[in-house]
């Protein structure tokens, strides 16, 4: 056994580990490609017997970084003892507002109530009183996130026996959420007799250990929808005897964050043509025509979390997140108002539609200058342009195709609400100019913020809403846009800028 130092806390580690496998149980760590070596995101300082640099350590590090001993630590392993230091990572902007309607409170809860949406790439929770009074809020980083930056390197990792660590990791993240919201209120956790939980349908299975191989072929039959009441405890929550509500799921990859955001849309309550989009690594879509509920899914990637990109990073200090363009040329926002280490996927966006101002930036996706500078040393690549291609094109053919089975086009929806943290912070204007939201459809966009959250929200504090929302997911119409030629043909079209 070789001993590794990570931050001053002493590990043991079989020869041969990768450093990754051994950070991991004790420390956050970014793999947006679940370590296999093509993001450079999961960099550490690391001294001593170490393997010799890989090819894919080789072409993501510089010289400099090389020479102050930093490793991507999905391919440096231990062979012998070491040191490693993780550098400080600020924190992510986290999405927690989100519009809720006025509504009779009739809680499931008699003392303290917990909503907490768990995301793809972030968790965010509300605590509220009785009254409805939000007594705490609390945010965090999915702890998933070593194990791919989508759902499906997720569900790959839990079907090749990483089932039981995501459950722990997830669990862990959810536990400590209460823990903070609970401190902050001055209460017991215990007092929490209650929590809503929703997510997406992998994130709910992960949740619970519900094997995901129905998730991960076709014909992607979910053998669980949810609509289900557990016991905390079973979670290992801090609040044993809780009653923890998972909201209903509609298919495989529209899940309960959807039925509860379109709860708290409320686009369903009403006589006129609306539209829901939650734009993330999983582009869940939503259309409610004539009294009927139809929905679809479409793979978006990890480009607009900042993940995949070569400058890629979260919404957090340091990182560019809005562009504009000022005397002809590129003025850009950094969070924090420091010195610019990457860009965030409201700034890929925004600095895309600024390159097709400038025409720096063809309608095929060509840049004149690769890479692009946008506020050096932060740039874009032609690599990066192609992935936001590819991501934006399939979120917009999802919204075209959702229409146009219905016979509709984006001129007969009254409204398209845009849910979740990225569509929050996101310019809807560059979205439609580069083709990620259609043109038409830009007038009408209602950012919702968190109504996933806010969703929950309701549930929580309303009993009489978990019927109606179960009964509306049940109701919902499933689109499948792998076998349909009109999304084939509006995802090449959309491929343009």
């Amino acid at each position: 056994m070789a001993k590794v130092s990570v931050n001053g806390t002493h590990l043991e580690a079989q020869m041969g580990a990768l450093l990754s496998s051994v950070i991991l149980p004790h420390h956050a760590l970014e793999m947006p490609c679940a370590g296999y070596g093509r993001c450079g995101k999961c960099r550490v300082v690391a001294h001593g017997a170490l393997s010799a640099l890989s090819d894919a350590e080789r072409e993501h590090l510089s010289p400099q970084d090389i020479s102050r001993g930093v490793r991507l630590a999905c391919c440096a392993r231990v062979e012998g003892d070491c040191t490693v230091t993780l550098e400080g990572a600020a924190a992510s902007q986290i999405r927690l507002a989100g519009e809720m309607p006025d509504f009779v409170h009739d809680p499931i809860f008699s003392v303290c109530g917990a909503a907490v949406d768990i995301g793809t790439t972030t968790l965010a929770s509300c605590l509220y009183g009785p009254d409805g009074t939000l007594l705490a809020q609390a945010s965090a980083p999915n702890p998933q996130a070593g194990w791919g930056a989508d759902v499906i390197s997720r569900i790959e990792a839990a079907l090749h026996g990483s089932g039981d660590a995501l459950a722990a990791s997830v669990r862990a993240g959810v536990r400590a959420l209460v823990l903070e919201m609970a401190a902050s209120a001055h209460i017991s956790a215990e007092a929490v007799d209650a929590l809503v939980i929703t997510g997406n349908t992998a994130m709910l299975y992960l949740l619970t250990q519900t094997g995901p191989d129905c998730l991960s072929h076709a014909p992607f039959a979910a053998s669980r929808l949810f609509g289900e009441t557990l016991a905390a405890g079973e979670l290992g929550l801090p609040c044993p005897h809780a009653q923890v509500y998972l909201p209903r799921c509609m298919s495989a990859f529209v899940g309960a964050d959807i039925t509860t955001a379109l709860l708290a849309s409320g686009i369903c309550s009403k006589p006129d043509t609306r539209m829901l989009v939650d734009i993330g690594t999983n582009g869940e879509i939503a259309l409610w025509h004539r009294g009927q509920l139809s929905c679809c899914s479409t793979a978006a990637g990890p480009a607009f979390e900042g993940a995949g990109l070569s400058m890629g990073m979260a919404g957090k200090t340091g990182a560019v997140d809005h562009v504009r363009v000022q005397d002809g040329v590129l003025q850009a926002h950094v969070i924090g108002g420091g010195a610019p280490k990457g860009i965030c996927g409201s700034g890929v966006i925004d600095a895309l539609a600024c390159l097709l101002e400038l025409e720096q930036l063809d309608e095929t996706g060509l840049l004149e200058q690769d890479p692009a500078p946008v506020a050096p040393p932060v740039c874009l690549t032609q690599k990066d342009v192609r992935m936001v291609q590819l991501a934006k094109s399939a979120i917009c053919a999802g919204l075209r195709t959702l229409l146009r089975v219905e016979g509709l086009c984006g001129a007969d929806a009254a409204e398209l609400a845009v849910a979740g943290g990225f569509g929050s912070y996101l310019d809807v204007n560059s979205a439609g100019r580069i083709g990620l939201l259609p043109e038409e459809l830009v007038p009408r966009v209602r950012v919702l913020g968190n109504a996933a959250l806010s969703g929950a929200a309701m549930l929580l504090l309303n009993r009489g809403f978990i019927p109606h929302s179960e009964a509306l997911a049940a109701g919902a119409r499933t689109v499948d846009l792998s076998t349909s030629a009109e999304f084939m043909n509006a995802y090449t079209e959309g491929m343009f800028f």
